[in-house]
């Protein structure tokens, strides 16, 4: 059968209109992502409230997004806690990862660490990926919790198992450090490729330092290259401090001092103290004109081609 979004609204607007309320949260749903009905989200708010008011957990969870977010309603940070707490303690998991997150941030409630790590570990119980990673990062500082680096890495590959970029550089790290595992630098190289792969650039800068040194993979020079590459044009600094070093003394490139100079200086831009005494060393063995060249290019932000 042929789905008709409009005619299933009508539906489940008589059925809301009689206070249904798996209705009423489906024609609020229906108003809060445009399908079937033009988006309303003063309309979804009201249909969540009636259906929340019924104790839906879904309903109570959306309707304090929208008084997080501000979206049909005015922005109330205090409203979005009480109504997560709500769906929260119905054992809904990804409300207990945002109320966690609230608590985390003392974002409509008052800051605790320790009532954060209790609402993400109910989630992450539960396999919410987000709330996996957030309670490692809490094993891992000590915030909320003892300091437990092997709790930490626990959860983190909880969640770098679901895909999660930043748990799978959180770990890989853990990896290379040996640090609440046991020191694997092909580990370190697995879990860093991951993220990289995704796009991460800490990852992808990571995963160039072990190409560079042949930790967990072979050396390469040129991998080592190609990946400060793609992490130093997110701007990732050390990248970019790297691949100028790497452009500098040809190694797995060609040398350019052109595009040395040009990475240097955008790191420098970006904090690296090296990087400043790095750019103001290879100036001096410039030529006038190639210098001019590329402090023009570095101050325009233009990034080098190449890797």
């Amino acid at each position: 059968m042929k789905r008709d979004p409009a005619r299933a609204a009508r539906w489940f607007e008589k059925a809301a209109a009689l206070g249904d309320q798996a209705g009423q949260t489906n024609l609020a749903q229906l108003y809060d992502t445009g399908v079937g009905v033009r988006r309303d989200p003063a309309k979804a708010v009201e249909w969540y409230a009636k259906a929340a008011a019924q104790g839906d957990a879904v309903a109570q969870s959306r309707l304090g997004t929208h008084y997080r977010t501000g979206d049909g309603v005015p922005r109330d940070a205090a409203l979005a806690a009480q109504w997560y707490r709500k769906a929260a303690d119905q054992g809904d998991a990804y409300t207990q990862d945002q109320l966690g997150t609230l608590y985390a941030t003392g974002e409509g409630v008052p800051k605790d660490d320790a009532e954060a790590a209790s609402w993400f570990a109910k989630a992450a119980a539960q396999g919410e990926v987000d709330a996996e990673k957030q309670l490692g990062g809490l094993y891992s500082s000590g915030q909320g919790v003892s300091q437990d680096p092997a709790q930490a890495a626990y959860w983190y590959e909880k969640a770098a198992a679901q895909g999660d970029e930043v748990a799978q550089t959180d770990l890989a790290v853990m990896y290379d450090a040996g640090r609440g595992v046991k020191q694997d630098y092909g580990k370190a190289a697995y879990w860093s490729r991951k993220a990289a792969q995704a796009g991460d650039p800490v990852a992808q800068t990571n995963l160039a330092i072990l190409y560079y040194y042949g930790r967990g993979v072979p050396r390469d020079a040129g991998q080592a290259a190609s990946w400060f590459a793609k992490a130093a044009r997110q701007g990732a600094a050390e990248a970019q401090l790297s691949l100028g070093l790497l452009y500098q003394n040809g190694e797995g490139v060609n040398v350019d001092f052109t595009k040395a100079y040009v990475w240097l200086a955008l790191a420098a831009a970006h904090g690296e103290a090296e990087a400043a005494t790095a750019r103001d060393a290879l100036a001096a063995r410039m030529a006038p004109a190639a210098l001019a060249a590329a402090q023009a290019q570095a101050a325009a932000g233009q990034l080098p081609a190449g890797p």
